[in-house]
């Protein structure tokens, strides 16, 4: 076996968000010796392939529906068309700027970047091999596994990979003109809605009837019809897709389908879009040497402080399948630092994983905390839940011949009305929603809501004003 090239306090598989959140807490704050693994690009999914340029890209496609919109406002505009090669370059070269700082802030925390792809040799010795081949032999303390997932293809659809997955779509060189996305998540549905923003000719594929199954019922319902009818999207339900292939001549692909109207077929589609769902990236950890455990998915098994069932090794991130989102694996990495280094002081130290706002930057966005109405109702009973909402037309619609839908729920448990969801649908709920949040992570009532005074006029004294 090779020698050991360096010691370390605290060795990080993984820079993403999460990984580099804890690694640079620890020896920012603590003086500890770290060092992260990494063969891909500082940042992670969220920087490079996931919420970073997506947002950019809903920018645009925002900004398109907006200039669109502005004949209504009596602006005589002329948009001529969207440039996605020229737009692309300037979203890459941002995105580059991006992983450019993250090493640099390694590098003032003193943090050690080790290039390469690592796995374990033993609880305490990671090996990692760099682009050359060269093998290196790595010791740590402490180890903390945060290598995040990866988008999957289906292995039952003969042709499937003729498409892409969402990683892939940010390597488009052109905007399809027609294009397919196949999912029913959060991922499909904000990627669908940028493609139909920007004019192309949008299918998009849910095994149900309503897509972000796993989101109040009045989310699935008032965006899926807006998606349909509003928007123009062609939504086929309950769909399945049995083959695709692929003209090599002229690069177009032929998607073989069933629906509820039967099997079907779509011809000359410029692009595929598997959204269906994402793994852990576990397979070349060599996870069984040290003896660490991991769900059937592949997912490591973390508690809620996270640590494995390996002591002094430990998981956080999509890695470990507790809500795969940017925020949340910060959030837990910093505290899990904490925790290991700060002394007494952090000794409970954890993230909490209830009530966790999110977001998707869907046209219009959603937002959403707390427990979706069907939860509510099964945790409290329906006797103890009473629920408020309002569907209305916002203020920027009123000079809009095209109106887009904002809907609001309050879901209040007890006698208290202690608010335990809440959920919006409508132009600015993103930013809308951090302040929310902070009201319901605190544990306000209905009466708290409806203490504050409305500021007017906004979709958001809704909130404070519900009957």
């Amino acid at each position: 076996m090779a020698p050991i090239a360096k010691h370390y306090d605290y060795l990080v598989i993984g820079g993403g968000s999460g990984g580099l959140a804890s690694g640079r807490r620890a020896a920012a704050m603590y003086g500890k010796k770290v060092g992260i693994i990494e063969s891909g690009r500082l940042g992670g999914t969220c920087v490079n392939v996931g919420c970073v340029p997506k947002k950019v890209m809903w920018n645009a496609a925002t900004m398109a529906e907006t200039l669109a919109e502005s004949h209504d406002y009596c602006f005589d505009t002329e948009v001529k068309g969207f440039d996605w090669p020229r737009f692309k370059a300037k979203r890459d070269a941002y995105i580059k700027r991006l992983n450019g700082i993250y090493e640099r802030n390694l590098g003032n925390d003193g943090v050690d970047y080790i290039r390469g792809r690592g796995h374990f040799l033993s609880q305490n010795e990671v090996e990692v091999t760099d682009e050359s081949g060269a093998k290196t032999v790595y010791g740590a303390d402490k180890i903390l596994i945060a290598t995040g997932g990866y988008p999957v293809i289906p292995k039952n659809v003969p042709g499937a990979e003729y498409g892409v997955t969402s990683d892939g779509f940010f390597e488009l060189e052109q905007q399809p003109k027609k294009v397919v996305l196949v999912g029913a998540g959060y991922i499909a549905v904000e990627l669908a809605g940028i493609f139909q923003a920007l004019s192309s000719e949008t299918h998009l594929m849910i095994r149900g009837d309503t897509f972000l199954r796993q989101f109040d019922p009045m989310i699935q319902e008032v965006m899926t019809k807006h998606y349909e009818e509003g928007m123009g999207m062609n939504i086929h339900r309950r769909s399945k897709q049995t083959k695709v292939e692929k003209d090599e001549a002229t690069g177009k692909l032929t998607i073989h389908y069933e629906d509820i109207n039967g099997p079907a077929v779509l011809k000359d589609v410029d692009t595929l879009i598997w959204a269906i769902g994402r793994a852990p990236e576990t397979g070349d950890l060599m996870l069984d040497r040290p003896g660490i455990e991991t769900t059937e998915k592949g997912h490591v098994i973390a508690d809620e402080f996270q640590n494995t069932n390996v002591p002094n090794i430990y998981s956080i991130g999509d890695v470990s399948g507790k809500l795969e989102l940017t925020p949340v694996a910060i959030a837990a990495g910093r505290r899990l630092a904490d925790r290991l280094f700060g002394g007494p002081k952090f000794a409970t130290a954890k993230l909490d994983y209830d009530n966790v706002p999110s977001v998707v930057f869907a046209h219009p966005e959603i937002g959403t905390i707390g427990l979706n109405e069907p939860e509510a109702r099964k945790k409290f009973g329906d006797a103890n839940i009473k629920v408020y909402k309002t569907s209305f037309t916002a203020m920027y619609y009123a000079m809009l011949e095209h109106k887009g839908p904002t809907s609001y729920k309050l879901i209040c448990e007890g006698e208290n009305e202690r608010v335990v969801g809440l959920h919006i649908i409508g132009l600015g709920s993103a930013e809308m929603l951090q302040g929310f949040g902070v009201a319901v992570k605190m544990g306000a009532t209905k009466a708290d809501f409806d203490s504050c005074v409305a500021i007017h006029p906004t979709s958001a004294e809704e909130l404070v004003t519900l009957r």
